[in-house]
Parts: structure tokens; C-alpha cells; sequence
């Protein structure tokens, strides 16, 4: 009974708001239930449902559609075998078990990196570091109420040669690291780097010490990608973005050993491959 009561519990607070925002549609009006993506460690999911659905992963809330019904899930590098998608509205609720294949990843091994570049020891170098931990943190806390990732992602530097795969376990100076949670794109120090997709700029900053000059986008619904190694910035945090406006220039600031975009993404703190974006588009 305890259990029963629990499970009712979570429903009602995932349902809650969303329901209440379906309510007011006929359930004939509401869009046949689509799901559609790359279910593989990295990867993610598009869907359509009803307007404003309630949306959970594994039981955890995750949000809602947008008022078009579009939503996005991710999968994380180190996602396990399976998710389970929750998608509740007013005229009755999907449930899914997604299988999410496993990947193999590379390993990297960088040599000739300054020290304070793997293991910084200087006590002011360590409090500039956290510091900006802490502003990338409120970008990846953006959460602008968008879909702009429904009509899929395009390359953001055009013929660039993909220099390090996502994901690869990484070791610096001999030293097992953290893995790469990003596509390398080699091109030279200079070549334009362009939104794959439309959304707001929740970040743009110079002169940090690992990453450089570094621009994040939110695409909506927690998924935000991150562009590190820049040049230039032409990006303003704040302002609207569209697919194919200049973010900034290639570049090799921070921890790089040549010119490269370092593309990135995130799904509410997850780690996805940018890469298997390119080219997907949400159900229509």
C-alpha cells in the first residue's frame, strides 16, 4: 500500500501544471505520440506529443513539451542499458523502456601540456578556476522555455576534419584524466564558427583557463552546447541567436595543442555527443 501510495505521489507532482495547461484540448486534437533519435550513449531522443506534456526519465521530472508539443531527452556518455520515458498528459499517459546501445570509446593520450594545464597547484590559479566553474554553472543552468532544436543541428565549421571523437577516455602528461566530453573540429586559427541551431546565448566569456574563449547555447529544454577554444567571441550572452549567425572564430586558447573547435553538449547535466545531432530532425 505504502509503495502504491508513493508511485501516485510522483505522478502527481510530474503531472502536476501540465495536465492543467492540456485540460482545455479535445483528445481527438491531440498529435499522435512520436519518438525518434539515437539511442546509444551520447545520444538522445526527439518526441512529439501533446502541448505542454509533463515529461520524466527514470521517475526523475524533467519538464514539458513545448507549447508545439516537441520535446528532447538525452542519453549520457555513461548512460546504462536502458531509460524509461514517462510522457503524461490530460487524455492519458505514454510509457517507454528505450534501450540505449553502449559505445566504444577512444583513449587520447596528450603529451606536452603545461602543468598548471592537468595539475594545478597554485593556490590563486585554483581559485580563478573555480570561479569560473561557477559562472559556466549558471549557463548550463539556463532553461529558456524553446524548441529550437526540433528542426535538427548543422555543422558549425564547415570543413573542418574531425580530429577527436566524443567521449574518449582521456590521459594528459601520462595522467589518467577526465574523458572528453566533446567533438574536436581541426581547422585553422581563424575560420568562422556558426550556431548549428537557433536559441539564446546563456554564456560568452574569454580567458579562461581551460577552455579559452567559450560561447554555450540554449536550445531549450536544458539542452545546452558549448563551443571552447574560440579566437574571437562575436556572441552576446542574452541575445537571440539563428542557425548559421557567427558564435566567433576557431581558435586554441585555453588547454589545446592546436587550432580546433571543441564542441560540446549537455542535457540537463548530461554529457551528449554533439555529432549525432547533425542532420536529426524532432517528428512533425
Amino acid at each position: 500500500m505504502e509503495a502504491a501510495t508513493a508511485s501516485l505521489d510522483r505522478r502527481s507532482v510530474i503531472f502536476s501544471g501540465a495536465a492543467a495547461l492540456a485540460a482545455g484540448a479535445a483528445r481527438a486534437d491531440a498529435p499522435a505520440f512520436a519518438l525518434d533519435g539515437r539511442y546509444e550513449q551520447g545520444g538522445f531522443a526527439f518526441g512529439r506529443s501533446a502541448p505542454r506534456a509533463a515529461l520524466a526519465v527514470d521517475g526523475v521530472p524533467v519538464g514539458k513539451a513545448s507549447r508545439n508539443g516537441q520535446f528532447v531527452i538525452g542519453f549520457d556518455r555513461d548512460s546504462p542499458p536502458a531509460a524509461r520515458l514517462e510522457v503524461l498528459t490530460a487524455s492519458g499517459d505514454e510509457n517507454r523502456k528505450i534501450d540505449v546501445a553502449p559505445v566504444n570509446y577512444d583513449i587520447q593520450r596528450i603529451d606536452g601540456l603545461p602543468n598548471d594545464q592537468v595539475e594545478p597547484t597554485d593556490p590563486a590559479l585554483l581559485a580563478r578556476i573555480k570561479a569560473e566553474a561557477q559562472r559556466k554553472a549558471m549557463g548550463f543552468a539556463s532553461n529558456v522555455d524553446a524548441d529550437d532544436f526540433k528542426d535538427g543541428f548543422v555543422l558549425p565549421v564547415q570543413g573542418a576534419r574531425l580530429s577527436a571523437r566524443f567521449g574518449g577516455q582521456r590521459i594528459l602528461n601520462g595522467v589518467p584524466s577526465r574523458p572528453h566530453y566533446g567533438s574536436d573540429l581541426a581547422a585553422p586559427i581563424g575560420t568562422p564558427v556558426r550556431a548549428p541551431a537557433g536559441g539564446q546565448v546563456c554564456f560568452a566569456e574569454s580567458n579562461l583557463h581551460f577552455d579559452g574563449a567559450l560561447v554555450m547555447i540554449d536550445h531549450g529544454q536544458g539542452l545546452i552546447s558549448c563551443y571552447l577554444h574560440l579566437s574571437r567571441v562575436d556572441a552576446v550572452a542574452g541575445r537571440r541567436i539563428e542557425t548559421g549567425e557567427m558564435i566567433g572564430a576557431v581558435g586554441m586558447e585555453g588547454r589545446a595543442t592546436g587550432p580546433h573547435l571543441c564542441w560540446r553538449m549537455k542535457w540537463r547535466g548530461r554529457n551528449l555527443d554533439p555529432m549525432l545531432m547533425v542532420g536529426q530532425r524532432a517528428p512533425v
